[in-house]
């Protein structure tokens, strides 16, 4: 097996802004949803807390020093932060600018744009829209110019020397081609390397992966979890779900689900399994992603959860995601993991109260090739 560089998911929501103190509550940050998070059956871990960090502040530059040891210590090569771009406004910025401005860490990294209107959806209200995306030509070249600062920073990572962006609901973009290729004259224009912009696909993606990479995107990853690779439910409540899913406009599912609150469960290593028998596709580049764990009862009062989670799972199906990229030139194996701090979604390798270290030692030892794996 050869080596891939492993990127981890990086949530900059740990810190107090005044758009989510007006939205929710002073002082609200991510930890806000955690600590009220309940169980919703006998044995549902939940509230989900946090191990030797702590409830951090991401303000903290000590914080973002430790998380990066812990990482890097762990097979983690780089985090991909989620970026908050809504025509000209950034939200939830500051621990990156604070990062970029100090030089420190010395952390590899790149950005995903979160394009997607922010709503109401925690309290099931996901009609009502707190700031929405808008789509124009002057915003992609003011955007472009904005993003060329983040790249030229000698920690951010590239692809065939190009940097790495990631768009995270590629099918929201109105004119995906002409916007890519703005951002592709502006940087000849510059003399500087145009992005090498990858497509995220996941359960809400509108669009097949050939049709995003005609569009004139570079690669495509592979979100998960993702409810079109859901396996069979257990229940007959499971089943009505996934039939409602995948047979109903999403607008509609989401409005029934508003009126009544419905929880799905899924078997981890029924879902890992699924993933280890599906067919990579070679007629393309494609990224993959797995995750440790899934279970956003923090955050949703129609949750879905990832049950059973464990380690070796989860190490096989890393050590599987590596293999799927073997045959990519070296700069060009990335495997990414969701995700580095997604408490409120119950999807993190940072070290919780239920499993410690034993997800980032997961990592650490597929990438020693030292896993041991059922």
């Amino acid at each position: 097996m050869k080596k891939a560089r492993i990127l981890a998911l990086y949530l900059p929501q740990f810190h107090p802004i005044p758009e989510n103190d007006r939205w929710w509550g002073p002082g609200f940050t991510e930890w806000t949803n955690v600590v009220r998070s309940k169980p919703r059956f006998p044995g549902h871990d939940q509230p989900q807390l946090p191990g030797e960090l702590g409830f951090y502040d991401l303000r903290l530059a000590e914080t973002r020093a430790a998380q990066a040891e812990l990482a890097l210590t762990h097979g983690i090569d780089g985090f991909c932060y989620y970026h908050y771009w809504f025509h000209g406004k950034r939200l939830l910025h500051r621990p990156l600018d604070d990062m970029l401005a100090a030089g420190t860490p010395d952390m590899p990294f790149c950005l995903c744009w979160a394009n997607e209107n922010w709503t109401r959806a925690w309290d099931g209200m996901e009609n009502e829209v707190l700031i929405a995306q808008e789509y124009d030509a002057a915003d992609d070249l003011a955007h472009i110019r904005w993003l060329q600062r983040v790249f030229a920073d000698p920690r951010y990572i590239r692809i065939k020397g190009r940097p790495l962006f990631l768009v995270y609901r590629p099918d929201k973009l109105p004119e995906p081609a002409a916007t890519l290729e703005r951002w592709r004259l502006f940087s000849q224009e510059q003399g500087i390397e145009a992005p090498y912009v990858c497509a995220v696909t996941s359960g809400l993606t509108d669009m097949d992966e050939p049709t995003l990479l005609a569009q004139g995107y570079d690669a495509i990853m592979g979100f998960h979890p993702n409810r079109k690779d859901f396996p069979p439910a257990d229940t007959w409540q499971g089943r009505i779900i996934q039939v409602a899913r995948k047979y109903l406009p999403s607008w509609l599912y989401q409005r029934l689900k508003s009126h009544a609150p419905v929880m799905q469960r899924v078997s981890y290593a029924k879902y890992v399994e699924g993933q280890a028998r599906r067919p990579w596709p070679k007629a393309w580049h494609k990224w993959p992603c797995v995750f440790p764990s899934w279970d956003n009862s923090a955050r949703r009062t129609s949750p879905t959860i990832v049950q059973n989670e464990s380690p070796e799972a989860f190490a096989a199906w890393l050590k599987h995601a590596i293999e799927c990229v073997d045959d990519y030139p070296e700069d060009e194996r990335l495997v990414f993991i969701n995700a580095w701090n997604e408490w409120a979604e119950g999807c993190h390798l940072e070290p919780d109260m239920k499993h410690g270290r034993a997800m980032l030692e997961a990592v650490r030892g597929v990438v020693q090739g030292k896993a041991s794996h059922r």
